[in-house]
C-alpha cells in the first residue's frame, strides 16, 4: 500500500487573521451562554442590573458596539488595504486583549482578576 505524505498547505495571514476573529466570536458566546448557569446570574439581568452597574440604552449600546467590532474584523481582515488592515489589527487586538483580562473571572469569584 503506497502512503501519502501530507502537505502542509499555506494560508495567507488574512485568513488566519480573519479565524482569529471569529473566535473571538465564539469565546464570547461560549461565555455568555455558559455564564447564564451561575445561579443569581438570571434573576440578575431580568431585575435590570449589569456588570458594570444598573443597564440603561448607553450601557446596552456601548456593549453592542464594543460585540459587533470582532464580526465587523472577521471581513475587514479580508477586505481592507493591507497598512489599514495591520494597524487595524495591532491596535484592535491590543485592545480587546486588554478588555479579555481586565473582564475575566478570577478564580475565587472576584469579578476580575486584574483590577
Amino acid at each position: 500500500m503506497k502512503t501519502i505524505a501530507l502537505d502542509d498547505i499555506q494560508v495567507h495571514v488574512r485568513f488566519k487573521l480573519s479565524a482569529l476573529w471569529a473566535a473571538l466570536m465564539f469565546c464570547y458566546i461560549y461565555g455568555d451562554y455558559f455564564g447564564l448557569y451561575v445561579p443569581g446570574k438570571l434573576q440578575g439581568i431580568l431585575a435590570g442590573r449589569g456588570p458594570v452597574g444598573p443597564v440603561s440604552e448607553g450601557s446596552l449600546t456601548a456593549t453592542a458596539l464594543l460585540l459587533a467590532v470582532p464580526g465587523l474584523m472577521v471581513f475587514l481582515s479580508l477586505a481592507l488595504a493591507p497598512r489599514w488592515c495591520r494597524w487595524l489589527n495591532i491596535v484592535l487586538g491590543l485592545f480587546y486583549t486588554a478588555i479579555v483580562l481586565l473582564t475575566m473571572p478570577a478564580p475565587g469569584g472576584s469579578t476580575s482578576r486584574w483590577v
